[in-house]
């Protein structure tokens, strides 16, 4: 028996296809091979075609049945996890309305520091467990406001999960998981908000049918199986956001279990059985997948936007033509500190850790007959291990003491820089394993259709492939400090 698990990224589509028994992948594949584009008609804003997401989702199915390595119409289930907080609209036909207005476009700020002051700080937190901020829901009181005829022809707000299930099942759900992601959840309640659907003048009945993280959302339509020689009838029993599926990934499921990611964002995400938040909505607090009123499971989520993102742009800005692989050992030729060279990698929209300011992205103290390509591959890494440290210590304030971080050996963290200058800068050993969202999503979706017993069958076969000891946190503090008192300045 197999499952197929579907990651929709920002820059691309990755889909796994595992052994339900072994839990190990069979093949996978990723779409397109070059990173998708964002489209910025303003500064700040941040857009993608949902339907681009559904043909590379198609595509990337396609090239991993291309490998023959297994019998596509064994799959039993699909899982899907993706990137949070995007705003779909579709209308009465399913028919998208706009472009997605995604996760790092900040157009939505101030409409959510108005809902934030309006309805009442406490008020807030104590409810939603965050500022409106420029979470989904301000995202669509920007289109009530701004655009008026695409608000009107509106049948159904969707998160982008909630949109890729959609177009295999043509039915349309959403969980407690996802409304709280879009701040639309009340948790003191265990209901949609009413502050935030009567502040915003919303329809409830533009929210769809509520359902488990864990669950069937509908079964594969026999046209869309046929034409990605998938079995008619099979269920997509599972979706969530990117970083609870992350966790989810590295089974960290229960209070005080940590993930963390370095993906296009970074991400350090917490577990935890209270209602908390941070005073300043810095880092954020959403209903887990194993969240149930019964059993709460919250994970509290510290997002830097700019992290992959910013190795990607170092890549094309130094015209090297180098693959990512080289860059790490371009960077591991240059000793810890950069010889000066310092980066904010904050040029990817507002960030929620600096209190939604958007400070842009800033290389500083170049010495011209010093520093190389390989400084700035260094100083790019060391200044996204730093921005974890400066929000981790954001969590620490808020009574977070991590013993070890659980991390995919992927991404940023395929550097030895990075893993070397995060676990020494943050004083916290990381555990790498062979996972990532799409081999999650699959075994997401074998819990959600019952072909494992629990959640914790579903890992049994997890294994850890390196820990990544600090063993120079003195040296990183040091640089850290210099690192801090530059971004301070930055943000006065």
């Amino acid at each position: 028996m197999l499952l197929l698990g579907i990651d929709v990224g920002t820059s691309s589509i990755k889909v796994s296809v595992i052994n339900a028994v072994t839990q190990q992948s069979v093949a996978s594949a990723r779409y397109p091979e070059t990173e998708s584009g964002i489209t910025s008609l303003q500064a700040g804003w941040a857009e993608q075609s949902p339907e681009m997401w559904w043909q590379h989702v198609q595509q990337a199915i396609r090239m991993a049945h291309a490998s023959g390595k297994y019998d596509p119409r064994q799959i039993a289930a699909i899982g899907i996890g993706y990137q949070m907080h995007g705003l779909v609209l579709v209308d009465k036909e399913q028919k998208v309305l706009r472009n997605s207005i995604i996760w790092c476009d900040s157009r939505a700020v101030p409409l959510g520091n108005r809902a934030f002051q309006a309805i009442g700080k406490e008020r807030c937190l104590s409810h939603l467990l965050n500022s409106p901020g420029n979470f989904t829901a301000s995202k669509l009181a920007w289109v009530k406001e701004n655009e008026p005829a695409v608000y009107e022809k509106i049948h159904q707000v969707l998160l982008p999960g909630d949109f890729i299930s959609m177009k295999f099942t043509r039915q349309t759900s959403t969980t407690v998981s996802a409304l709280s992601e879009g701040i639309f959840w009340d948790f003191a309640q265990h209901g949609l908000s009413d502050d935030i659907f009567r502040y915003y003048g919303f329809d409830r009945s533009l929210i769809p049918e509520i359902k488990k993280v864990f669950e069937p959302h509908g079964l594969l339509q026999a046209d869309i199986a046929a034409s990605l020689s998938l079995q008619a009838g099979i269920p997509v029993a599972y979706k969530a956001g990117d970083q609870l599926n992350n966790a989810l990934s590295l089974n960290v499921l229960q209070p005080g279990e940590i993930a963390a990611t370095a993906g296009t964002s970074g991400v350090i995400y917490s577990v935890s059985d209270t209602l908390a938040y941070d005073q300043q909505s810095r880092v954020n607090t959403f209903a887990h997948v194993n969240y149930t009123t019964e059993q709460q499971r919250l994970g509290t989520l510290l997002c830097i936007n700019g992290t992959g993102i910013l190795n990607n742009w170092v890549r094309n800005i130094t015209g090297a033509q180098l693959s990512y692989a080289q860059m790490n050992e371009a960077a591991a030729t240059v000793a810890p500190g950069s010889d000066g060279l310092q980066v904010l990698p904050f040029g990817n929209g507002a960030e929620r850790m600096l209190n939604n300011a958007t400070i842009g992205a800033h290389l500083l103290n170049i010495d011209l007959n010093k520093h190389s390509a390989a400084h700035i591959y260094r100083a790019a890494q060391e200044g996204i291990a730093f921005s974890f440290r400066y929000g981790l210590d954001i969590m620490r304030e808020n009574g977070l003491q991590p013993a070890v971080i659980r991390a995919g050996r992927a991404n940023l963290f395929l550097s030895d820089v990075f893993s070397a200058a995060f676990v020494n800068v943050t004083g916290v050993p990381v555990e790498l394993y062979a996972c990532d969202g799409s081999v999650g999503a699959a075994l997401g979706a074998g819990i959600g259709a019952g072909i494992y017993n629990s959640e914790k069958e579903a890992f049994v076969n997890m294994e850890k492939l390196k820990v990544v000891e600090p063993s120079d946190t003195q040296r990183y503090d040091a640089l850290y400090q210099d690192w801090k008192s530059l971004l301070e300045e930055k943000i006065k």
